[in-house]
């Protein structure tokens, strides 16, 4: 059941999981996300249920809104709660003070796990801390594979972005790249800005970095516009997000420029963009998976005692490219929401 409340390891197969109700609860914070029926998201019904005791399970993350790789993520975990007979909670804030004062919620709340994302580790170590000190299981996905450890998370769920950004930087001299701009929709995230540092290490052309507010779409488009107008010499623009390379796909058309668009990370339309050739590669790290695992390594612990990867190694679940010779495949389960 699905509530939303305001206020170099191994690599894994992505699971397939079925069913649940939803309760839409609040409790006062701003943050809150619409909620979605897991059932709707999951497939829906009730077989496959774990018989296990009914668990309350908080997913909170800094999902910026507007930004679809959350769903997918989101999706994930849905999918695994359903199968293990929980109660998700999810919350996101993109401000880290704020992500926190989620937690601290979940925490006042007594629920039996949280999932976390730390983009932000600095501004997370205190009420991590706190709810370990509360008995409460946390494990971490998505951003933070330097820091879950040093926080004391049990698990984390997610690829590392260094390595991501340094294949990045290798396909890019394969592709003959020059001039490279790297967009970091959001200033202070370590993961984008590992990325970006990754591709730098790697990359035989130049890269610069360019900062836009990922919040305002409008902004984002005229800032890379004004870069590629500004500097001709620019041949691959890289987002960080499927929306912003969708995004620069209009830019590169309004600056005139013959700049070509790479990213991290999917979501259907960007698999069709790829398909037309108008974006030519991204870095996928599976978020559906994140998702997924996050969820279901609570409920083994809760059940079983289980640590993936034995608690001491995080599950890597990227990166791999996606272009067209793959796109096709890839696209089917982005068709359903899941890539």
């Amino acid at each position: 059941m699905d509530r939303t409340f305001h206020p170099r390891t191994r690599r894994i197969t992505p699971f397939v999981a079925l069913t649940a109700a939803a309760l839409l609860i609040a409790t006062g914070c701003s943050s809150s996300s619409g909620g979605k029926k897991a059932e709707e998201s999951a497939g829906g019904g009730t077989s496959g249920k774990a018989n296990t005791p009914r668990m309350t399970v908080a997913l909170i993350t800094h999902q910026a809104p507007g930004d679809t790789f959350w769903d997918i993520v989101r999706k994930g975990a849905e999918a695994a709660a359903a199968k293990d007979n929980i109660d998700l909670v999810y919350a996101h804030d993109p401000n880290a003070g704020d992500q926190a004062n989620l937690v601290q919620s979940a925490i006042d709340q007594k629920v039996d796990g949280i999932a976390v994302t730390l983009a932000k580790p600095g501004a997370m170590k205190d009420v991590v801390g706190k709810a370990t000190s509360a008995g409460i299981p946390v494990v971490g996905l998505n951003s933070g594979l330097s820091d879950w450890k040093t926080l004391g998370l049990m698990e984390f769920f997610g690829q590392d972005e260094t390595v991501a950004g340094e294949a990045l930087g290798k396909r890019l001299n394969a592709e003959g790249a020059k001039k490279a701009v790297c967009v970091m929709q959001e200033q202070g995230n370590v993961g984008l800005t590992q990325r970006c540092d990754g591709m730098k290490k790697t990359f035989g052309g130049t890269t610069v970095n360019l900062y836009v507010n990922g919040t305002d779409m409008p902004s984002v488009k005229s800032t890379i516009t004004a870069k590629l107008k500004q500097d001709p010499a620019i041949d691959y623009v890289v987002a960080l997000g499927a929306p912003y390379a969708l995004t620069a796909v209009q830019s590169v058309s309004d600056a005139g420029s013959k700049a070509k668009i790479a990213t991290f990370d999917l979501n259907k339309e960007l698999t069709g963009a790829i398909s037309k050739g108008t974006i030519q590669f991204a870095v996928d790290q599976q978020p559906y998976l994140q998702g997924y695992l996050a969820i279901d390594s609570l409920w083994l612990y809760k059940n079983n005692g289980n640590y993936s990867g034995g608690g001491e190694q995080p599950v890597l679940t990227g990166p791999a490219f996606v272009d067209k010779s793959n796109v096709d495949t890839v696209a089917e389960f982005a068709s359903k929401g899941t890539r």
